[in-house]
């Protein structure tokens, strides 16, 4: 029997930044869940960053990159909006995809330490 496919997410914040820790797989078949919940933990003011901490990602495919893309695109228009600990799978997406200068805007140039809540 193979292991279950899942994605899991944990978000810690303080009044000057918001952290998005994936961990697991970000694909077709497990993004759903994140995509529905959104809103209901991703709560940004224009002061506040956002970073997606990707440094548990295991697994992404095209679906998981082209929902990245769209989480980094909506949530860019209301705040600081980066990916930290990007593996290089993302970068050979980007690039697949004609992204890979738009995606750089994206890429944090710090390590970028996980905030404690």
């Amino acid at each position: 029997m193979k292991p279950e496919k899942t994605l899991q997410w944990s978000v810690f914040q303080n009044n000057e930044s918001q952290v998005v820790q994936l961990k697991g797989e970000l694909t077709r078949a497990t993004l759903c869940p994140l995509w529905e919940q959104r809103a209901s933990f991703l709560h940004t003011n224009a002061n506040q960053a956002l970073y997606w901490d990707l440094a548990q990602l295991a697994r992404i495919d095209s679906a998981g990159f082209a929902f990245l893309t769209e989480l980094l695109n909506h949530y860019g228009k209301q705040t600081k909006n980066s990916l930290i600990h990007v593996p290089e799978v993302i970068k050979t997406l980007a690039e697949l995809y004609g992204l890979n200068d738009w995606i750089k805007q994206y890429i944090s140039n710090k390590n970028q330490d996980v905030i404690n809540a």
